[in-house]
């Protein structure tokens, strides 16, 4: 798997492309020191690829458990504090799943379960050094 990074430009302007030709935009959060207005961060990135990671799970192990799912979304909530390097991390990462339809809890539940701790490799590169935590609602 590669990524292939271009710097625009223009302060802190880039754009990631991948292998399959897909691409997004990343910049400084800071516009005031010429980051892109709506270009995510390379933090804010790393919790995009959580959500997006952990809800492709969610939707594959639902699907097997034959639950009819119609809508699924996922706020991601983390909090950064500064290393003794003066870098961000993120010490925790909250998602808060979104799903509709005619659901069983108990297997949303396990399907939330069986990516955040199994198959979510995002969270597993992450969960070394932020505490990760979801909950989820059914709305009908």
């Amino acid at each position: 798997m590669k990524v292939h990074v271009n710097w625009l430009g223009k302060d802190f302007n880039m754009e990631a492309t991948s292998e399959e030709n897909g691409k997004i935009r990343m910049s400084s959060s800071d516009t005031n020191i010429g980051g892109l207005e709506g270009g995510m961060s390379p933090l804010q990135l790393l919790l995009a690829g959580i959500g997006g990671c952990s809800a492709i799970d969610v939707i594959s192990i639902l699907e097997k458990q034959k639950q009819p799912l119609k809508s699924l979304e996922v706020d991601v909530d983390g909090d950064k504090v500064k290393t003794d390097t003066g870098c961000s991390a993120y010490k925790t990462i909250h998602m808060h799943f979104k799903v509709s339809g005619e659901l069983d809890p108990a297997k949303v539940q396990r399907a939330l379960d069986l990516s955040i701790t199994k198959y979510c490799s995002v969270s597993k590169a992450l969960e070394k050094g932020s505490e990760i935590s979801y909950d989820f609602e059914i709305i009908n």
